[in-house]
């Protein structure tokens, strides 16, 4: 049995998924794009592993300024994996009620902005709880799930509601319950999860249409770039004039304090 062809396989599957869903992605571009071009941000949050997706979008190589990336680090800290910042205390963290809020309370919220919340489940109540604040705040929410493994899993919260219940509009990693997507002759549960090749697929489409959006709308974005590219002078301005951008963006969230 060939697993790394079977692997592989199942990813050229998630592509399909991803693809089938590009009028969303468009739409979600147009609501993050008007949000940048109106000068505020696009919140970005995702716990867990979910926080490889917040980093894909920015900062790195072929991104640009306009998101907040929210990473805290007390839920996605996972390279201990015990002892003290261990797994079983971040697992614990991200179904603590009310965590959600207190991050948000560091950021002044307009209904201009717009938020991408990612977890795989969406039934997690931090990422939830998320969504519920940015909705509270006539802040337009889309999500990436994992639908099969939303569907079959029940929330952690109380009253059973999951993280696409407070979403404008919901996008799907394609990958199966469980994640895992190789079932390996002898072994039992299944390995080589799926969800994050799906998530940055997902993230990175958007990306480029938001780029257009901005592009076509006369601002177009500073986008961080290697200096194989450009050249080692013009990419260090395009570092420079894209964290300032950052920073201007981000003192406005901060503007209550």
């Amino acid at each position: 049995m060939d697993l790394t062809k079977d692997y592989l396989d199942k990813c050229r599957e998630l592509t399909n998924t991803v693809e089938a869903q590009k009028d969303k992605i468009i739409t979600a571009a147009a609501w993050f794009g008007k949000s940048i071009l109106s000068g505020r941000v696009v919140h970005v949050f995702g716990s867990g592993h979910s926080r490889m997706m917040v980093e894909e979008m920015w900062p790195r190589y072929g991104s640009f300024p306009g998101f907040n990336p929210i990473v805290e680090l007390s839920l996605t800290f996972h390279n201990p994996v015990v002892g003290s910042n261990g797994q079983r205390q971040a697992m614990f963290l991200e179904n603590v009620p009310g965590l959600a809020e207190r991050i948000l309370r560091n950021f002044s919220l307009s209904e201009l902005d717009s938020a991408l919340v990612i977890s795989s489940s969406g039934c997690n109540v931090v990422p939830i709880e998320m969504a519920e604040v940015f909705k509270r705040n006539n802040i337009k929410v889309v999500s990436i799930i994992t639908k099969k493994h939303s569907e079959a899993n029940q929330s952690k919260r109380t009253d059973g509601k999951k993280l696409s219940d407070f979403s404008d509009l919901v996008l799907d990693t394609g990958a199966p319950d469980g994640d895992a997507m190789v079932h390996v002759p002898g072994l039992e549960i299944p390995v080589s999860p799926g969800s994050t090749i799906g998530g940055a697929m997902i993230v990175n489409c958007i990306k480029a249409e938001v780029a257009r959006v901005l592009t076509e709308n006369g601002q177009p974005p500073k986008v961080l770039c290697s200096a194989s590219i450009a050249g080692k002078d013009q990419a260090t301005r395009i570092f420079e004039a894209a964290y300032d951008e950052h920073g201007e963006r981000l003192s406005r969230l901060l503007s209550h304090h």
